[in-house]
């Protein structure tokens, strides 16, 4: 008689997410051993930020909707928590898996840690130091909470055994995040995006911002409006902008500022395909995002993060990323260097080699399997 499948709810709350779960999801249901279900939060919804990545990354339509919407910190956790637990009690799965660090991720942890439900936490152990960082506060969260944490770099089995997390617990497997990468690097050249902006490979660079801690205060913004208009009197300057900075940038009075310079390419935000096209060509990438850091890493593009901390020190370790403050006049003296030629020569961390999924899925295979042996 064959033996019945584990049932595993996926959970996705927002973009960076999806990522992370389209290469999960195929490799469980690809192993054999397991009936994956989609869980959407809903905690990212529109367009631009949920139905297009879903599309893009061959995700099949999720098994459950939420529908949880924006809030502040509290409201979305607690709407999220109430949402999944009716999912739990109907589904008893035997398994959740969450990703990353939003506060759909560390909702769904609560949830199955009371209701019994053992728990994966894929990107575990990940750091900044930072509890201003409400990411760093799910992070701790989850990994306290989570059953088996799957791991991307050594600092993240490091902390965790730091914090007295025992290593029977802790399995070293890779950065998912990079499956999708190279699994959509071929279908992302085929997109019309440079052609469309009229770019060239190497000729431009490409922006993003939306930390609260960069984006709410009107130092901040001054100093994105001062990079951005010294970087596009060197290059060209793609700047696909998130809504929450461009609504404080309109609040401040100055995205008009922006909007009349020559050289910047101010964008709605892009799908996943059009933006690792981007990614891929771009001559150097400013970012505050997480993921950006792991990806240009990946894909030997320098970055300069403007963040006073990083959760994926790997990245700067042996990567191609450099961590720099938010003052323009020392990024605007780092940028021109890079952009001619001064650039940090990095590697790829070991196992970001785009089959983390599989080996996710074959470990908690093992690990499933002698827990119900118990």
């Amino acid at each position: 008689m064959s033996e019945s499948p584990f049932k595993v709810l996926n959970v996705v709350g927002a973009r960076p997410n999806f990522m992370k779960v389209a290469p999960l999801h195929a490799a469980l249901q690809a192993h054999g051993r397991f009936n994956s279900m989609i869980v959407h939060t809903g905690q990212h919804y529109d367009e631009k930020m949920s139905d297009v990545f879903f599309r893009q990354l061959e995700m099949p339509h999720p098994d459950v909707y939420l529908g949880i919407g924006s809030g502040s910190h509290a409201e979305q956790t607690g709407k999220v928590m109430i949402g999944f637990e009716e999912i739990v009690l109907k589904e008893k799965p035997d398994l959740v898996i969450v990703v990353g660090d939003v506060n759909s991720t560390m909702a769904c942890s609560i949830v199955a840690a009371k209701c019994h439900i053992p728990l994966a936490h894929v990107e575990a152990g990940l750091r900044s130091w930072d509890r201003r960082m409400p990411e760093e506060i799910n992070r701790i969260v989850t990994d306290s909470l989570a059953d088996y944490l799957l791991v991307t770099e050594q600092s993240g089995i490091d902390n965790l055994v730091a914090e007295g997390i025992s290593e029977d617990k802790i399995f070293f497997t890779g950065n998912v995040m990079i499956d999708s990468l190279v699994k959509f690097r071929e279908k992302a050249a085929k997109t019309t995006i440079l052609q469309d902006l009229r770019l060239t490979p190497r000729s431009f660079v490409l922006m993003t911002m939306h930390r609260p801690s960069n984006v709410d205060g009107e130092s901040g913004l001054h100093s994105i409006v001062q990079i951005i208009q010294f970087l596009s009197s060197i290059q060209e300057v793609v700047f696909p902008i998130h809504p929450r900075t461009r609504k404080q940038l309109k609040a401040f009075g100055l995205l008009e500022q922006l909007e009349n310079l020559p050289n910047l390419k101010l964008l709605d935000p892009l799908g996943y395909l059009e933006f690792l096209s981007l990614m891929e060509n771009a001559s150097l990438l400013i970012t505050d995002s997480g993921g950006i850091q792991e990806e240009t890493t990946f894909l030997q593009v320098p970055c300069l993060t403007l963040r006073e901390n990083t959760e994926r020190p790997v990245t700067v370790e042996i990567g191609t990323n450099e961590l720099m403050p938010m003052e323009a006049e020392n990024v605007n003296r780092r940028a021109s260097e890079i952009l001619s030629g001064k650039n940090v020569k990095g590697s790829v961390p070991p196992l970001w080699d785009g089959h983390a999924s599989e080996r996710i899925a074959e470990e908690l295979a093992i690990q499933l399997k002698r827990r119900q042996a118990i």
